[in-house]
């Protein structure tokens, strides 16, 4: 017997500012579940403070204690949690999910152009936020200056509504925008990209820079593009549990940790029977996750459990991958997130490198996002050209250290 649709997430918002809400979620279970979970929660901008899980196979139970904007939408929040849970039929005459067997179709792809007249600090973080706000996700991005100072801006992008070929549609989001950019805004057109548009080959990577930001391998010391040292500890014990491998995680917080955790065992097809995640007051996390591989047994296998327990480390080490290079005798900021076995990227990766630029006054002459195939993995990439103008207001050092600290929530 199911249960009512409005039971499978139930929201209790704090009672009190600073207090966590607490998201419970009850349904079906299925491998990545958790994954999708807290994809959803990282793409509301809230942070995991801590989280419990357990299912039997067959069904499960999470309870997420979220902190983060008090501006949060919690009604579309359960909507979208809602709908990445596995589908099921409920005991009223209706089914409020889609068969499992239907796979969704990819969404349409849309060009959204317009031009401003002249450029602003914060303008295509502004921009980003109306997108993220209206649930528009970026796929592409070109941005470029004329040599008369006006900017052509060229977004790719999806609609998480479907309803962006809509008149109505369309016209809410220019109306959003010229809110934003007020007299700046000189046209603003959107339309469907054509296969072509969408297709097209991405940029060059230099040979020095893949080897550098995308070597797999854990870090012996800190350079350029890694994260300050930080200890991540990772430990298997098959002697705990009769029928289940326990992974214990100790590290450092930081936004989507959870999520990382969750994509990586996704990507290697690992179940969890029962996790506990925690975070303290003093941004140190620890993690108990009871496992079993897709054929319901232990992880025994000596290479499975090195090769598990090395990704993990590097994914939580560097979650993100981050250069400030030259490119000829300009500075480019390179910013690159693996991409999901699922084809999804990490969720407000460039809202967040705008928004650190924006409080660095720093202004962007070009923007290129792009997916690359590195090392049999696949990598979105932000390529971000800065705006020098008369020099660059900060140090490269303060532009790496900045974008870092508001991409893994240190800031």
């Amino acid at each position: 017997m199911g249960i009512l649709h409005e039971d499978v997430v139930v929201i209790s918002q704090a009672e009190k500012p600073g207090e966590p809400a607490v998201i419970t979620v009850n349904c079906p279970d299925k491998t990545g579940l958790g994954c999708d979970l807290c994809r959803v929660i990282l793409l509301f901008g809230l942070s995991i403070c801590r989280e419990d899980a357990q299912t039997d196979g067959k069904w499960c139970y999470l309870v997420f204690w979220v902190v983060g904007k008090p501006n949060t939408r919690w009604d579309l929040l359960k909507k979208r949690l809602l709908e990445v849970c596995p589908s099921y039929f409920s005991t009223s005459e209706f089914d409020y999910y889609k068969p499992e067997n239907q796979q969704p179709k990819p969404p349409d792809v849309f060009l959204l152009k317009f031009w401003c007249a002249y450029d602003r600090e914060g303008l295509l973080h502004d921009v980003t936020e109306v997108l993220w706000e209206l649930e528009l996700t970026i796929k592409r991005v070109k941005v470029s200056t004329a040599p008369d100072g006006r900017v052509l801006d060229l977004f790719f992008i999806t609609d998480n509504r479907e309803l962006l070929h809509t008149k109505m549609r369309q016209e809410e989001t220019i109306h959003y925008l010229k809110n934003v950019l007020g007299k700046a805004l000189i046209s603003c057109e959107i339309e469907l990209a054509g296969a072509e548009v969408t297709a097209c080959s991405q940029s060059f990577l230099p040979p020095a820079i893949t080897e550098d930001m995308f070597n797999l391998e854990l870090p012996n010391k800190h350079r350029s593009g890694f994260l300050a040292p930080n200890p991540v500890s990772v430990t298997v014990d098959n002697t705990f549990s009769p029928s289940h491998t326990l992974i214990q995680i100790l590290c450092k917080d930081h936004k989507g940790l959870s999520y990382d955790i969750m994509r990586t065992l996704k990507d290697y097809h690992i179940q969890i029977s029962y996790g506990r995640f925690f975070a303290n007051r003093k941004g140190n996390c620890e993690v108990d996750l009871f496992l079993m591989q897709a054929d319901s047994k232990k992880i025994v296998d000596p290479n499975k459990q090195n090769a598990l327990c090395s990704r993990l480390r590097m994914e939580l080490l560097r979650p993100v991958r981050l250069a400030v290079v030259s490119r000829g005798p300009d500075t480019e900021l390179l910013v690159a997130n693996p991409v999901e076995l699922s084809g999804r990227g990490r969720p407000l990766v460039f809202h967040d490198i705008t928004l650190a630029l924006k409080a660095l006054n720093t202004r962007i002459f070009s923007v290129e996002i792009g997916r690359h195939m590195i090392h049999d993995r696949e990598w979105e990439v932000y390529r971000i050209l800065l705006d020098e103008g008369d020099g660059l207001p900060v140090s490269r050092n303060k532009i790496e250290e900045g974008v870092r600290k508001v991409l893994m929530g240190w800031e």
